[in-house]
C-alpha cells in the first residue's frame, strides 16, 4: 500500500495540512484529529464527508486513520474496551423482581 503522506509531518509545528479530500475540501490533520479521538474510518467517513464523493482519496484518508489510530493511546483504550465487550461482569446484577398483578 502506498503511503501519501509523512507521518512525521503531521506531528512537526508548523507544518501545513495536506488537502487529502478535494471534493469536501477535507485536510489530513482533520483526518488525523478524528482518528487521535478514537473513530474509525467509517465514523470519520460519516462526519466529515471523506472518500464519499469521486472515491479518489480513500487510499490515503485510510493511510492516515490507520497511522494515527495505532499510535494514540486513546485508540488503543478504545480497543482494549471492545476485547473484553461480551465477558461477563464480575459485580453482582440487580434483578427485577415483578409484583403479581392484580
Amino acid at each position: 500500500m502506498r503511503h501519501c503522506f509523512n507521518f512525521e509531518q503531521l506531528t512537526q509545528q508548523p507544518s501545513p495540512s495536506m488537502i487529502v479530500c478535494v471534493c469536501r475540501r477535507v485536510s489530513d490533520r482533520e483526518i488525523a484529529r478524528h482518528a487521535r479521538a478514537g473513530m474509525g474510518f467509517d465514523e470519520i467517513q460519516f462526519e466529515l464527508g471523506v472518500a464519499t464523493q469521486c472515491g479518489q482519496c480513500e487510499g490515503c484518508a485510510r493511510d492516515v486513520v490507520a497511522q494515527c489510530s495505532t499510535s494514540c493511546p486513546t485508540a488503543n483504550i478504545k480497543l482494549a474496551n471492545q476485547s473484553q465487550e461480551g465477558s461477563p461482569w464480575n459485580t453482582p446484577q440487580p434483578s427485577l423482581q415483578l409484583s403479581p398483578s392484580a
